[in-house]
């Protein structure tokens, strides 16, 4: 029976084993988080329900969640005042999550099957007893418990293992910092990349290159994200030209159809540092890259919105919008969709990058994880 280690700035508190539910233990730390540092309980709020499809995934596994499996919503209002909600699996619900203080205080509980409530009301009872006996031993305490993490045994040997997954891998770490925040004018947009002219319709703005609007292109709240290589098509490093592609799953212009005829808006976001880095063939990586986005779009026959990020990985400084940095998609948000709040709760990303051991990075998925969308690896989405 694990034991469960409560760390805050200046002390550390051991909690006595706790009973574990192999279907609701993940449960039991957001609980004793809530009742501990109620302040911050007004800033998250949990929902559970029965998904209703196999289509999300679990934001801590990027893994699917199947259909009428149970899942945990956590609802956050994040930097720009909307507000998201992040599905789980059960047992990767995350430790520094808040809950409500009784069953009946979380939403979509009175929906549950009866022998789910109670067991998740039995859960919570153990809960409550092991925050008793926390709280008897930390009555003469005045350390303040304002983000306190809680770590166990199962998570430190996960993290172990993922550390060692990616251990070869070119790894990223999102901005910490508050809302990114990037003066945009109209009057800073060119027909031109540096020396490269673009083709019709395309524009740039700093280091990236968009496609001003797609004919039947469509604003939404609702925004279907894309990676291009190695999720929509396949290319090679070693190859350039307007036809050096291949699509990557043919199942792709089908999703992407009726991803559109559901009211999303679709968006490709793809880093390509050759067009910086070219500089004697720059026209050459700007026709080559353009030319595979026409071409994609055209074979699939729906309209896409795309940004290209041209900057450097290692340029200093940073670039705003090269993956997994999120500039493409705050310009997207904020000046190329008509103003309208974006639903996170429907939006997803789907991306190769995924940190695994044979990816090339996991710029992917810490894109994802930055903005707050749902994320998945392309096999996954394009195969289901």
């Amino acid at each position: 029976m694990p034991h469960l280690t409560l760390t805050i700035p200046t002390t550390t508190i051991n909690f006595l084993p706790i009973p574990r539910n192999p279907r609701f233990s993940s449960f039991l730390i957001p609980l004793l988080r809530s009742k501990m540092a109620s302040s911050s309980s007004s800033s998250a709020k949990m929902i559970v329900e029965y998904a209703k499809s196999g289509r999300s995934s679990c934001k801590k596994c990027a893994k699917p969640i199947p259909a009428s499996a149970l899942r945990l919503g956590l609802v956050t209002r994040d930097a720009r005042g909307f507000d998201m909600t992040k599905w789980h699996h059960l047992h990767c619900l995350p430790f520094s999550s808040d809950s409500g203080a009784s069953p009946e205080a979380i939403k979509g509980f009175s929906s549950l099957k009866s022998s789910d409530q109670e067991e998740l009301k039995k859960l919570m009872k153990e809960s409550t007893k092991a925050l008793d006996k926390v709280s008897d031993g930390d009555k003469d305490s005045s350390t303040e418990t304002k983000g306190f993490e809680v770590h166990g045994r199962a998570d430190d040997e996960n993290n172990e293992l993922e550390e060692r997954k990616v251990k070869k891998k070119k790894l990223f770490v999102p901005d910490k910092g508050g809302e990114l925040e990037i003066a945009f004018s109209a009057s800073d947009i060119k027909e031109n990349y540096k020396d490269a002219k673009l083709l019709p319709q395309w524009r740039a703005f700093q280091t990236i290159i968009f496609l001003e609007r797609a004919d039947g292109l469509h604003d939404s709240r609702k925004i279907a994200a894309f990676d291009f290589d190695g999720s929509l098509a396949k290319t090679a490093v070693n190859k350039i030209g307007a036809d050096a592609w291949s699509l990557m799953y043919p199942s792709i212009p089908e999703k992407l159809q009726r991803l559109y005829d559901d009211g999303y808006k679709l968006v490709i976001f793809t880093n390509e540092s050759n067009i910086e880095r070219w500089k004697k063939k720059r026209q050459v990586a700007v026709e080559s890259k353009i030319g595979r986005l026409e071409s994609f779009i055209k074979l699939v026959k729906v309209p896409i919105q795309v940004f290209i990020a041209c900057g450097l990985s290692n340029g200093q400084p940073e670039d705003s919008y090269r993956k997994p940095k999120t500039g493409m998609w705050h310009i997207m948000e904020k000046h190329f969709n008509s103003g309208l709040e974006i639903d996170m709760d429907h939006s997803f990303y789907v991306g190769d990058a995924a940190g695994r051991p044979n990816d090339h990075s996991d710029a992917d998925i810490k894109f994802a994880e930055a903005i707050g969308l749902k994320f998945y690896v392309p096999e996954d989405y394009f195969n289901s």
